[in-house]
């Protein structure tokens, strides 16, 4: 069991099995009936409960804690895959609940599903292939993440809720329990529903993360004018461009709409 320290220097219960070639930071700590992979690297502090089974070309970050039953870089659920040596990095400080999947990436999508830092995936989430995740996320329990997904940094994910395939979450964006998203949601934006549509802007979480009264006071103008009956979209988007230049929270919003995506964007219920 070839290891990057000392047997001495880690906490592996006598059930867990630890496969040659595992490379297995200092302090982990590695509990009853877990596996881990030939493959796989642990960085220093990592902590696996107990049942955890991680495989393939998984990383996983420092002092990431993973609790019982997850099922973490197994082989993605993609009936294209053909074994191609697809990876899975996930990064420091985050919390992997009970009966979490998360899968490695395929060759139709970049050969790589990445987390950032400091995450909370709650009980029986889901991470598809090729999925990139960025940091401080939360996943309530049971929502469903499908492939080639982007989630921007701070967005939070409603228990139940599900994002289709290729769609975007864009930074700050909250999406409601139970809702099903099938298009692309704006950074700082809110939806709810079975069809998902824009229900707003994430107020509550803007105000937890420290965003000033005119900060906000300023998305909410530009949010009415991106999405007021006059004109089209690309109208407004240039009406909105000059009025706020010189608000990056405002231009974060615009480029995400000009990067576009394989999906159409979430729009309100009587937006034109």
């Amino acid at each position: 069991m070839p290891l990057r320290v000392r047997m001495a220097d880690l906490q592996i219960h006598p059930t867990a099995i630890i496969e040659d070639g595992a490379k297995v930071g200092a302090g982990c700590r590695i509990g009853p009936y877990c596996i881990v992979g030939p493959q796989v690297e642990l960085a220093e502090d990592v902590e696996l409960l107990s049942h955890v089974v991680v495989q393939g070309r998984t990383k996983i970050g420092a002092r990431t804690r993973i609790f019982p039953f997850a099922s973490i870089g197994h082989q993605p659920q993609d009936l294209k895959y053909k074994g191609e040596p697809s990876t899975l990095t996930i990064g420091a400080d985050c919390m992997i609940r009970e009966g979490v999947t998360m899968n490695p990436g395929t060759e139709g999508g970049g050969m790589e599903t990445t987390v950032g830092d400091h995450c909370a995936f709650l009980a029986n989430s889901h991470i598809g292939h090729d999925c990139h995740v960025g940091s401080h996320v939360i996943f309530s329990n049971n929502v469903m993440l499908a492939g080639h997904c982007q989630v921007g940094d701070y967005v939070i994910l409603g228990g139940g809720a599900a994002v289709i395939q290729f769609a975007r979450v864009g930074a700050h964006a909250f999406l409601g329990g139970m809702s099903g998203l099938e298009n692309d949601l704006i950074p700082y934006g809110m939806a709810l529903g079975n069809r998902a549509y824009l229900s707003g802007l994430n107020i509550v979480g803007l105000q937890r993360r420290g965003f000033t009264r005119q900060q906000i006071h300023d998305l909410r103008r530009a949010y009415r004018l991106l999405f007021a009956d006059e004109g089209n979209l690309a109208e407004r988007m240039e009406d909105v461009a000059q009025e706020f230049a010189d608000h990056a929270i405002v231009v974060e919003i615009l480029d995400f709409i000009r990067e576009g995506g394989k999906r159409s964007l979430c729009t309100p219920k009587d937006a034109p």
